[in-house]
């Protein structure tokens, strides 16, 4: 299994696939998978059948799991930047390794 460096709430950039170049936030993370769903990123439509809660059925937008090599940590700045770690004050912190402050 990979560490997973990005996290829940982390604002990400897309680097590699069909929504290249696409921002948003990690909305969850799937570690057993190895992949994340992004908000606003890699919608797709879902078919759902007649049910109690949904009386018609019909078609329904979400968002669908993607890999977590394609995502890249946004810093403040909006530029791209890889995830590193270090001891501050005795605790680990992230940090970005472009421009070396604290996630």
């Amino acid at each position: 299994m990979i560490k997973i460096k990005i996290k829940t709430g982390d604002q990400i950039k897309v680097i590699s696939g069909d929504h290249k170049g696409s921002e948003g936030k990690v909305v969850k993370i799937f570690r057993s998978k190895n992949s994340a769903i992004v908000e606003g990123v890699n919608m797709v439509k879902k078919h759902n059948k007649p049910s109690s809660q949904n009386p018609k059925g019909g078609i329904t937008e979400k968002e669908a799991p993607m890999n977590i090599s394609n995502l890249s940590l946004l810093t403040s700045k909006g530029e791209t930047t890889r995830i590193g770690y270090k001891n501050i004050d005795g605790k680990k912190s992230r940090i970005a390794l472009k421009s070396d402050e604290i996630i």
